[in-house]
C-alpha cells in the first residue's frame, strides 16, 4: 500500500493546555516541544500568544529553540492577534473563525459573509509579513457545506497555505468524516487539515479516517488531552500510521517517555488500560495468552512494546497458567519442583480471588509458604 501523504501538527501546548486545570510553565513547554521534535513531529503548535504576556514569551521561546519542527501559534481573525504571532517569529499562524450559523449568530451578530471578509484581511496581513497561514474553520462539522467550501476557496485566494476542518464538538462519526473530507479534498486545491475532538470517543478514528479521505495535516495532543474529553491522541495516531498507513518516519520509541512527561506536567493520570502508553498496554495475565507469547509475542501483541518505548509484563492472577508462573518464578531466580509450582499456582489463584494483587513481594511469600509445607 502506498503510504499516506500526511504530516502531524501536535497541539498539546495549546489545545492540550486548554484542558480545565492544566497550565504548563515555559520550561515545561520547552521540554515537551524538544521531545516532540525528537519524535519527528513536523509542526508544533506552541500556544496562543495574545492570551497573555507570559504565553507570548513561551511561544517565542519555543520558536527560538532551533527545532527541526515548524512552530505554529493560534490567532483569532483580529489584527492584534496576528501582530502577536509576527512578534513571536513563528513559522506558521493558525487563524480561525467560527463558521457555523450557530457560532456566528452568538459570537458576531453579523452576516457570515462579513465575518469572512474581515478574516480574510487578517490572512493577507499575516501572509504579507512572511507567515505561513493555516486558515481554520471552527465548528466546521456543523457548518453549511457550501459556505464552508466558500470559506476555504476564499482562504486559498488570499494566500492561506493550509485549510483546517475542525470537528470542534466531536459530533462526527467516522463515516461522516470520510464523506465530508472526501468532498472537500476533491473541491479544495490546498492541503486540508483535520482537527478532531473526542466528545463521542471518535477523535482518533475520525483523524485516521480523514487521512484516508485525503487530509494532509493531522492534529493531535499527547495522551489525548484537551478541552472537555480531549483531542486525538498523538501516540495512538502515530502507531496507526505506522501499522496501517505505511508511515514509518517517526521515532516512536519516545512515546512512553513523552506520555509520562505530559502526564506529570498536566497532572492528569492516564487510565491504566490506555492504548499504546498505559501501564496495562503490554500486560498479560491469561495463561493461554502468556503461553503463546512465550513462543511468539505476535500471537497476542499487534506491535511490540519496544516500538513505543514500552515494556512487556506478565501479571499473575486468577487467570494465570502454569507456564506463565514457571516463567515469572524463574525470572525471580527461584527453583521449584513440579509439585511446588502447582501449589504456588493454587495459592496465587486463591489470593487473587480476594482482589489482592500478586506483587513480587507477595509472590515470594507464597513461594516460601509452598516450600515450607510438608508433604501430605
Amino acid at each position: 500500500m502506498k503510504p499516506w501523504n500526511v504530516e502531524i501538527c501536535d497541539t498539546t501546548l495549546r489545545d492540550g493546555e486548554q484542558t480545565p486545570g492544566v497550565s504548563f510553565s515555559c520550561e515545561e513547554k520547552s521540554e515537551i516541544a524538544r521531545m516532540l521534535d525528537a519524535v519527528g513531529i513536523e509542526v508544533i503548535e506552541a500556544g496562543f500568544p495574545n492570551v497573555s504576556a507570559n504565553e507570548k514569551l513561551c511561544v517565542k521561546t519555543i520558536a527560538d529553540q532551533g527545532l527541526s519542527a515548524r512552530i505554529c501559534c493560534l490567532a483569532r481573525a483580529r489584527p492584534p492577534d496576528i501582530t502577536a504571532a509576527i512578534d513571536c517569529d513563528v513559522d506558521m499562524v493558525s487563524i480561525f473563525i467560527p463558521t457555523s450559523d450557530l457560532h456566528i449568530r452568538l459570537k458576531f451578530r453579523k452576516p457570515r459573509e462579513k465575518v469572512l471578509e474581515e478574516a480574510l484581511q487578517c490572512v493577507e496581513y499575516a501572509c504579507d509579513h512572511g507567515l505561513q497561514v493555516r486558515f481554520a474553520a471552527e465548528d466546521a462539522s456543523r457548518t453549511d457545506i457550501e459556505f464552508l467550501k466558500e470559506v476555504y476557496r476564499q482562504g486559498e485566494e488570499h494566500g492561506a497555505t493550509l485549510l483546517s476542518f475542525a470537528d470542534t464538538v466531536g459530533c462526527l462519526l467516522p463515516m461522516e468524516m470520510h464523506a465530508v473530507m472526501s468532498e472537500l479534498v476533491q473541491t479544495i486545491k490546498k492541503p486540508m487539515c483535520a482537527h478532531c475532538h473526542n466528545d463521542m470517543g471518535c477523535a482518533v478514528a475520525n483523524t485516521l479516517t480523514a487521512a484516508d479521505a485525503g487530509a494532509f495535516q493531522l492534529h493531535t495532543t499527547v495522551n489525548g488531552i484537551g478541552e472537555r474529553s480531549g483531542n486525538a491522541a498523538l501516540e495512538e495516531v502515530l502507531v496507526a500510521l505506522r501499522m496501517k498507513g505505511g508511515v514509518d518516519r517517526y521515532d516512536l520509541s519516545h512515546l512512553v517517555q513523552l506520555s509520562r512527561l505530559v502526564e506529570k506536567y498536566a497532572g492528569i493520570a492516564l487510565p491504566r488500560n490506555k492504548p499504546v502508553v498505559g501501564d496495562l498496554a503490554f500486560s498479560h495475565e491469561s495463561g493461554i495468552h502468556i503461553a503463546a507469547i512465550l513462543q511468539d509475542p505476535s500471537t497476542y501483541e499487534f506491535f511490540p512494546p519496544e516500538l513505543v518505548g514500552g515494556e512487556r509484563k506478565f501479571i499473575l492472577g486468577k487467570h494465570t497458567g502454569k507456564k506463565a508462573l514457571e516463567y515469572v518464578v524463574s525470572s525471580l531466580g527461584c527453583e521449584l519442583s513440579e509439585k511446588q509450582i502447582c501449589r504456588v499456582l493454587d495459592l496465587v489463584k486463591d489470593h487473587s480471588e480476594h482482589k489482592c494483587s500478586i506483587t513480587p513481594v507477595i509472590l515470594r511469600k507464597l513461594i516460601k509458604k509452598a516450600k515450607e509445607e510438608k508433604p501430605a
